[in-house]
């Protein structure tokens, strides 16, 4: 069993991760918190293995209180913001829920715990079977989703996805294992959601596989010889938060 603690100052906020959390064969609840402050207290008596942590909270928020753990658990953000996922990249988060998040986004995130507690065993979620198109995305430790695309259901791992790009209604999923990408009808704020930490919108146009970046040349992101990815006015602050935690040199 995973040891987890829930934060948040919201009650109802509280109430659903505590109830997502007990749906969780392989979670167990060992406390809850209102606040920062009331967390602090009890990891110094107490101890878990992760902690599932609203950002956005008065006095100390839950970004600063992570900081303030000489040897913090795994981490997981609840937020009603994307921005602060590059924050996230900084005190190492397993995996942010961006608000409102569903069932299917905290299993994601809840096996993304278990693989990096390294807990493969063969227990599964609660559940039926799924028919194939309906099963939520992380039901698997491969990390998977399905995308319709024609008249076809395919399975794809989310690993593979090398960038996203917008094309009116529909997205252009490009993978590695294959030349041709996917095109899917889902909007660039869906599949924004379900895609995790390792991945960023780099443009209005574009989400990226930040691990498939090759250069960074201005304002452009050099996947391959071949693909030159634009950075918007509005995502270029973020995106360069996040090269300088990656940054070494003058």
């Amino acid at each position: 069993m995973i040891r987890v603690l829930a934060i948040d100052d919201e009650p109802l906020a509280l109430q659903k991760l505590a109830n997502y959390i007990g749906k969780v064969p392989f979670l167990e609840l060992a406390a809850q918190c209102q606040s920062a402050a009331q967390a602090q207290q009890y990891m110094e008596h107490d101890t878990v293995d992760a902690i599932f942590c609203d950002i956005n909270m008065p006095d100390l928020n839950g970004m600063e209180f992570v900081k303030t753990l000489a040897v913090p658990p795994l981490i997981v953000f609840t937020t009603a913001y994307a921005e602060y996922a590059v924050e996230g990249f900084r005190v190492n988060a397993v995996d942010y829920l961006l608000k409102p998040y569903g069932m299917q986004d905290f299993q994601r995130a809840a096996l993304r715990l278990r693989e990096r507690l390294g807990q493969h065993s063969d227990e599964r979620l609660k559940g039926g079977a799924q028919p194939v198109g309906s099963q939520p995305v992380g039901l698997s430790d491969d990390d998977t989703l399905f995308l319709k695309t024609d008249y076809r259901i395919v399975k794809v791992g989310i690993s593979d996805i090398r960038y996203v790009e917008a094309m009116s209604e529909y997205l252009k999923v490009y993978l590695k294992s294959q030349t041709k990408p996917i095109v899917t009808l889902l909007s660039m704020k869906k599949m924004e959601e379900r895609l995790p930490a390792g991945f960023m919108r780099i443009h209005r146009s574009y989400i990226i596989n930040l691990g498939e970046i090759q250069e960074v040349n201005k304002n452009r992101v050099i996947m391959d010889e071949d693909t030159y990815l634009p950075i918007g006015d509005n995502y270029k602050e973020a995106f360069q938060q996040y090269i300088d935690t990656k940054f070494l040199g003058k």
